[in-house]
């Protein structure tokens, strides 16, 4: 069951693919969508994430793991932007100025950005079943809203770069079951684990979300929504918020 949410959440890649293969969406639209993707996940962070973590273990391992899931997040995307992957979540759609970055990035580099965004995401979701009150709705509809713009935008990115139709739908295609994966991974090897490591590695993944937020979807949905793009992203955070609050 958690290898098919985590699934789920991965294969909003595969469908921005597919929509960037067959159409070009208004370059606002796409941004818009990436910032009520932001507000969600910021809401799951906060609300689900950070609450569960601390009611678990406390104050000491919730911090450690969310500072320490900034910081593991932080040095992985410094390495991987420097390798062609600083825009794979671009929203543009000028292929001279918006799409340069991904145009120009390596397929590779792309490829493993988008894994060090889903993953901890996915392993969230796979935590969220451990309690046996189901999987947790907020969470796997803020990382398929941030999810559908990736695939999207970067797709659209190396189809201009000339790539083949079995490349790019191979890659997001691999990604999706690699979130799958990495959801059953984390719900197989935390079922046993005490409250104080489950609320570290949910609190770490958390911190990786946010830096990730911080570091890559909010800068690409506000460069082109503009004075807009906050009023989007509170939407965003309240529509998770009253998920949230009202059982999902």
């Amino acid at each position: 069951m958690a290898g098919f949410w985590g699934l789920l959440g991965g294969s909003a890649l595969v469908l921005g693919a597919a929509i960037a293969w067959v159409a070009t969406l208004p370059q606002r639209l796409i941004a818009a969508i990436m910032a009520v993707g932001a507000g969600v996940l910021i809401s799951a962070v906060a609300f689900d994430l950070m609450d569960e973590a601390y009611r678990q273990g406390g104050f000491t391992a919730t911090a450690t793991g969310f500072l320490g899931g900034a910081l593991a997040y932080t040095i992985a995307n410094i390495i991987v932007s420097r390798r062609g992957a600083r825009h794979r979540k671009r929203s543009g759609s000028n292929p001279d100025e918006r799409q340069h970055g991904a145009v120009e990035s390596s397929g590779a580099a792309i490829a493993i950005g988008a894994l060090l965004d889903g993953i901890p995401e996915s392993v969230v979701i796979g935590i969220s079943l451990l309690d046996g009150r189901g999987v947790d709705a907020v969470t796997v509809a803020a990382v398929f809203l941030s999810n559908v713009p990736e695939g999207l935008s970067s797709a659209a990115g190396m189809k201009r770069a000339g790539r083949s139709a079995r490349y790019v739908f191979g890659v997001w295609g691999g990604i999706a079951l690699a979130s799958g994966v990495a959801a059953m991974i984390g719900n197989v090897a935390l079922a046993g684990a005490t409250p104080g490591m489950i609320a570290a590695i949910t609190a770490l993944a958390a911190g990786a979300i946010l830096a990730m937020l911080v570091d890559t979807m909010i800068p690409e949905a506000t460069e082109a929504t503009h004075d807009y793009s906050g009023l989007i992203a509170v939407s965003g955070f309240l529509l998770a918020f009253v998920l949230s609050k009202s059982g999902g």
